[in-house]
């Protein structure tokens, strides 16, 4: 079993010892039991990951010995998924799984069929649960580098983030193209647009494929906008050298 990971601010690149204190330490003393002489791993969610043993508990507070600090290097290509708004706990679920399966950027979209309606204040409180979400996320799935998910986007930051990417698709069941098709190339940003539950309107597939986004399908079943994200995503990811 991989080392439990544990967030901080900053690693120093010269640290003998780190202290880790308030919720993430009470997670590993009082939920995780972590007790003295055992490996973790601390990260700054950057790509630095320093790795130790337990040298002292207490309440709120770890100490860990430093044996080893490494920085993992920004990954090629960078996979952004741009997610509509999904209901209630099945945004959750798309931002926990996007993050376990390797998503390096997350975007939420207001997009024209959305259900759910962000006005400025629902906006930063989404994204900081969204952000929240993925945190706990990367922990679970041993993440040194934590995906960065962006304020709310509307369609014409969609159309840009497509425009600047070095692939774009759209996920739409009507598209005769197999997502598992499409050449992937080996840097730049991949960017993935996931409609909402009632679909894409014409006006955004035209807008978004006049910046040369290609629509896909990805296979014969329709996916909940919750779930088509991660299985897009591990579909291109399969592709490249980062899953080989």
């Amino acid at each position: 079993m991989t080392a439990p990971l544990f967030y901080v601010a900053a690693i120093d690149a010269a640290a003998k010892e780190i202290v880790i204190e308030g919720s993430e330490a009470h997670h590993a003393v009082a939920v995780r039991r972590l007790s003295v002489g055992e490996v973790v791993a601390i990260s700054d969610g950057r790509g630095a990951v320093a790795k130790g043993l337990v040298a002292a508990t207490a309440p709120n507070r770890l100490t860990v010995q430093v044996q080893h600090i490494s920085h993992m290097p920004p990954p090629q290509p960078r996979l952004v998924v741009v997610q509509a708004l999904p209901k209630g706990d099945r945004a959750d679920l798309a931002v926990s799984v996007l993050t376990e399966v390797g998503v390096d950027v997350i975007v939420p979209w207001s997009a024209q069929r959305c259900i759910v309606r962000w006005d400025a204040a629902k906006a930063e409180r989404g994204v900081t649960k969204w952000r929240s979400t993925a945190t706990e996320a990367g922990k679970q799935s041993r993440r040194p580098r934590l995906p960065v998910v962006s304020d709310l986007a509307d369609t014409a930051a969609v159309v840009e983030l497509l425009a600047q990417g070095a692939l774009g698709v759209v996920l739409h069941e009507s598209s005769a193209e197999p997502l598992a098709g499409i050449p992937v190339p080996e840097f730049g940003d991949v960017v993935v647009v996931v409609g909402p539950e009632g679909g894409l309107t014409d006006e955004e597939v035209m807008a978004f494929e006049a910046v040369g986004a290609v629509a896909v399908q990805l296979g014969p079943s329709v996916l909940r906008t919750s779930t088509a994200g991660v299985v897009a995503a591990s579909v291109l990811l399969a592709a490249t050298p980062r899953w080989s």
